[in-house]
């Protein structure tokens, strides 16, 4: 068995507005979520936990989520994270978020996900056990792994940081 410690982000996406006639998918972040968005992309730089690999809803406010949270970590180079749309976060579980989590490949070590809730607390409290968390619009949970991504199953993870726009840093890291 593997002792490679992965780390997996769950994001739940920044506030968005509701702007009339606008439909769900398309909603754009309120200018209180573009504010959170760089603020955690932040904290994700400061506390090192750089994503090799992001998965993302294709709705409109968890691509400005991400873009924006992009926008704060240093780089090495222009093609350094690859980020792979998928619409079947906008509208996943937790167990189809597991399923997404199974298809990554060994070598990713951080994985970010960007999706929207109920899924992101479900998958949060599925995987670490820790069932009375908040998470509201632009949550992060970091969860430590000591399994391969095709093993992540229910059970299988720690909550080793989280962080909310009004609470920052509630579990510090190691």
């Amino acid at each position: 068995m593997s002792t490679t410690v992965r780390t997996l982000l769950v994001l739940r996406h920044s506030k968005s507005a509701y702007p009339e006639e606008t439909a769900d998918f398309d909603r754009p972040l309120a200018p209180r979520g573009l504010r959170d968005a760089v603020t955690l992309g932040i904290w994700i730089r400061d506390q090192g936990l750089q994503p090799d690999l992001v998965g993302c809803s294709t709705a409109t406010r968890a691509r400005q989520t991400w873009d924006l949270v992009s926008d704060q970590l240093a780089w090495p180079d222009e093609d350094a994270a690859v980020v792979r749309y998928d619409q079947r976060l906008y509208h996943a579980d937790a167990g189809d978020m597991i399923g997404i989590a199974r298809e990554i490949p060994l070598e990713v070590e951080i994985l970010a996900l960007v999706g929207h809730n109920p899924a992101a607390a479900d998958l949060v409290a599925s995987l670490t056990g820790e069932s009375g968390l908040t998470f509201p619009t632009s949550a992060l949970a970091v969860i430590g792994l000591r399994r391969g991504w095709d093993r992540v199953a229910p059970g299988s993870g720690s909550l080793d940081g989280y962080w909310t726009p009004k609470g920052g840093s509630v579990v510090p890291l190691g």
